[in-house]
This record gives structure tokens, sequence and C-alpha cells, in this order.
């Protein structure tokens, strides 16, 4: 299997720069071979080129924010904008945060697809990702699971783990006045019950360029081994 590195070949706007002789004369990204010759490629093509898009456009604060479309229970779509919490140590995966009240949760539990959208201002980029939501709470029982949901609750800021302590999102507002408890956190306790970190495993990337008028769709198959490999295709905007 060849494992690739992918850079795009606008080399101006992003990434290191490739030489001749790692060009791809079948896409237009820079391709580094690592493993056997092969038709996919272990590492995410498309992860390298979202970093840069993000690094790129870091100066503009909604640059972390996408939205993420899930299936109603009733069969109509729902939308809402998330922030971008990170990628899950050496993969692919995503890490969003949120309260295990709201619609959201009961949704992917119901269908556990969901599609990310996410538009670049600066550099007019959108990456459409599409994959599986793991859906993590307090109860869940696998313990690498629960140590992530800890350590991305210490990560976000006192202000943001507040917001767990609030009434239930959606339901009608009662008083406009705060609770004691919801004054009163503790930075030093673990994450509360509402908390809960949502894991997307991507399966297929839409990536769209309007400033160099490219499009490529990444598509993820796994082998016997249940390792994932992408492969890439350049398409019509």
């Amino acid at each position: 299997m060849e494992s690739l590195d992918f850079v795009p070949s606008n080399l101006n706007n992003f990434g290191p720069n490739c030489d001749s002789k790692t060009i791809s004369h079948t896409t237009s990204y820079c391709v580094k071979r690592k493993k056997k010759k092969g038709m996919g490629t272990i590492t995410a093509p498309w992860k390298q080129l979202l970093l840069n898009a993000l690094e790129s456009n870091s100066h503009l604060k909604h640059s972390s924010y996408f939205q993420l479309a899930t299936v109603g229970c009733n069969g109509r779509p729902s939308n809402r904008t998330l922030v971008f919490r990170g990628f899950q140590e050496s993969s692919d995966k995503f890490h969003i945060n949120t309260d295990n009240r709201t619609h959201k949760i009961e949704e992917l539990k119901h269908c556990p697809f969901a599609e990310i959208c996410w538009y670049f201002t600066d550099s007019w980029e959108q990456f459409r990702i599409n994959g599986r939501v793991d859906v993590i709470d307090g109860s869940n029982p696998d313990t690498f699971k629960l140590q992530q949901r800890e350590k991305s609750w210490f990560a976000s800021s006192v202000k943001s783990r507040l917001q767990y302590l609030g009434p239930n999102p959606g339901l009608p507002r009662i008083s406009e006045h705060q609770s004691e408890e919801e004054d009163r956190l503790d930075p030093s306790i673990g994450p509360v019950a509402a908390f809960c970190l949502l894991v997307l495993d991507p399966d297929q990337v839409d990536y769209l360029n309007l400033k160099n008028n490219e499009r490529v769709k990444f598509i993820s198959t796994l082998d016997m081994n249940g390792v994932k490999n992408w492969t890439s295709e350049r398409i019509n905007p």
C-alpha cells in the first residue's frame, strides 16, 4: 500500500514545496511516496488542506466555526453552527463539544451520520465532511472514550463549561436570572452530566477551492484489516 502526503499545487497559498519528481499527474496535488505502491493512502490527504486553510484564515475568529447537519427524527434536515475542538490524536476524527440535552443527541442516536460544511471566507475554500458520529457522554463504558471526554472538558474555557450548568436548551425560558449553580463551577472538577463529546469519523470529503476553480472528492474504504484508505478524484466545481 502506498501512503501519500498530499499538498495543494498552489504552493503560494499552501504548505511545503514540492519538486517535479513528487508531482502526481492525475490530481493537482503533490505526492510523496512512503510505502509500497498502491491505489490509495492511509493518511487522510484532505487533512493537510484543512490545516492549511485554518492557518491561513486564523486571523478571522469565525474560521473555527462550522455547520453540522443531521437527520431529524422526523426525517427532515437539522443544522446548527458548532466550534471545531481539534482532531483526535493521530487521526482524522473531529472533536465537537455539545450538551447532551440538545435535540442533536437524539437525532444522532436515531441516525449516526452527519455532515460538516465549513467555508473559509478569506481563502475561498469549502469542505463538506461526511461521516459517522460517536456520541460520548458520562455513561459510556469505554475508558478511553471517557478520557477523551474529560480531556476535551478541561481544554474548554471555564465560561464555556458554565453553559452546561444552565437549564435545558430548547425549553421555554422561565427566569431571566442565572441560578446559583450556574455561577459556581469548580475548575478542577471533571465533566458535568450534561457535557457530551461528539467524535465525527469522516468517510467522504468534498473540497472546493473557488480561487483556483478546483474541486476534489476524497473517499475512504476499509481494507481486509479494517484500515481506512483514501482515494481522490478531481470533479467539476
